[in-house]
């Protein structure tokens, strides 16, 4: 572990280099190394594990799940608890942690920890009040109730621009309802998910009930593992469309239940009645968000002719005050990239953009932060004229791009909005009461966000229609992706 990595954590055991396998870390016989994308440095070696180790994981867990599900109710809940109350005991280290690993600002990081743990906390008090039904049935003597069990061993993949919110939105509900957990987790950003089940072990969790796998270099067949083993009964994935169709092909060898959340083209459309600064504002959170990597982030900005250029104007502003800089350097506002791959990806994007005509407003190209020069910066951009059959219209940018798009009807706005095969989330501004309940039921998406930038919440539930993904995460939704249906009649009563 570096030495730089080790200065910014109170407690360092936080950052562990090997996978949890049963209640212990697992070092193996490789590694490979885990990069501070602010820096281009090193921040330690993991192990670099396999099929065999993964088998042995699930094997645990399905063990563990003999015992936890049996629980009440109640002990659940009571060790979730203590498991919210140690993460906030420790949220300053695994911001930073998150910071190390991901490049979002300190502030960033420390702010997907509370959010993270909003779903620990929320989850524990939903064990207690997940409740079955009676039903009343015609013929007299017979009685017929209705009661949840958990799945069982459950299977997540997650992805690394959330390294722990993304982990815990899916755990939380997961150990609540009685499940077992074997999370295979992302080589850019494995360690928050290993501290997390640091945690979990200091506060008693069984073992076997959270495991944890890192690998890089046998990521397919540890996704075909989770997916084809039989005593794995459900799949939970956040990533691409792409790869969740893969996914989803081979979980059905075995009939798995699946939830995913998948790949969005995010619209956000300002009418020419929207509050115009709260616009700018909400555009500004909606695009560039952990410098535009987020699944929900805007792909491009629909704004209505009366208002384009006032409006390109003022959000170019906005996008010109981001201070681009290392995740620990004071007043950051936006960080890197995840990796070069993302630069490349950005830069094609602006490049194919300006080639159809769009008109660079500010950014553009790579930024060189001075001290950090090894890291994956990128200018924040605003492009105009931006058309939508260009690359921003047809594929995720994941990166920090803003194209901004003429419309002049509503008509012809949603006709753009609802013209992607993905439909994740999608947001609007207008003072018009009518408009908002008109648009909002009118935009293909699982999540709309009406005059706001900002539509996760662990009240909420998350999740997308068409090919954005299966199934909900957070709010009273997201537990009964976790548990079973059993309808059970009593006769000659």
């Amino acid at each position: 572990m570096s030495a730089y990595a080790t200065s910014k954590l109170r407690d360092a055991s936080l950052l562990k280099e090997s996978s949890f396998i049963n209640g212990e870390f697992v070092a193996g016989e490789k590694t490979f190394p885990v990069y501070n994308p602010g820096t281009g440095e090193i921040v330690g070696q993991v192990a670099d594990l396999g099929q065999k180790e993964t088998k042995a994981a699930i094997d645990a867990a399905a063990e563990a799940f003999k015992t936890w599900k049996s629980t009440s109710a109640k002990y659940r809940h009571d060790l979730l608890i203590k498991l919210f109350n140690i993460i906030n005991e420790n949220a300053d280290d695994l911001g930073a942690i998150i910071a190390l690993e991901n490049g979002k600002s300190l502030a960033d990081g420390k702010g997907e920890v509370a959010y993270s743990n909003s779903f620990i906390e929320w989850f524990a008090e939903e064990a207690v009040r997940d409740y079955g039904q009676t039903i009343q049935l015609p013929t007299p003597g017979v009685r017929n109730v209705v009661i949840k069990q958990p799945v069982g061993v459950v299977g997540f993949v997650t992805p690394w621009n959330f390294p722990l919110a993304m982990i815990t939105r899916k755990a939380g509900p997961a150990m609540a309802a009685g499940c077992t957990v074997v999370v295979k987790a992302p080589p850019e950003t494995p360690f928050s998910a290993l501290a997390f089940a640091e945690l979990a072990k200091r506060v008693g969790f069984p073992a076997g009930v959270f495991n944890v796998i890192t690998t890089q270099s046998h990521t397919k067949e540890i996704g075909l593992e989770l997916t084809t083993n039989p005593v794995v009964k459900k799949i939970s994935f956040t990533g691409s469309t792409a790869v969740g169709r893969l996914l989803m092909q081979q979980s059905s060898s075995t009939i798995k239940r699946c939830s995913f959340e998948l790949g969005g083209l995010a619209p956000f459309i300002v009418f020419d009645d929207a509050d115009f600064e709260k616009a700018v504002e909400g555009a500004a959170i909606a695009k560039f968000r952990n410098s535009g990597q987020t699944c929900v982030c805007s792909q491009f900005v629909l704004v209505q002719a009366g208002i384009y250029d006032k409006f390109a104007e003022a959000l170019t502003k906005k996008v010109e005050s981001f201070k681009l800089g290392e995740a620990f350097t004071a007043g950051v506002t936006h960080g890197p990239l995840i990796h070069e791959a993302s630069v490349a990806k950005v830069e094609r994007h602006v490049a194919d953009a300006v080639k159809n005509g769009a008109k660079l407003l500010t950014g553009g190209k790579k930024a060189k932060v001075a001290g950090f020069e090894g890291g994956y910066f990128f200018e924040p951009t605003v492009l105009k004229d931006v058309t939508p059959a260009c690359l921003i219209g047809q594929e995720e940018t994941f990166g920090p791009v803003a194209g901004l798009v003429k419309f002049s009807t509503e008509e012809e706005a949603l006709a753009i909005a609802n013209a992607a095969e993905v439909g994740l989330a999608g947001y609007f501004y207008s003072e018009s009461h009518s408009r908002i309940w008109r648009v909002a039921e009118a935009l293909e998406v699982g999540m709309v966000g009406a005059n706001t930038g900002i539509v996760s919440s662990v009240y909420s539930p998350f999740g997308g229609v068409k090919q954005s993904g299966l199934g909900r995460e957070g709010s009273s939704f997201g537990l009964q992706e976790y548990t079973n249906i059993k309808s059970i009649v009593m006769g000659n009563l």
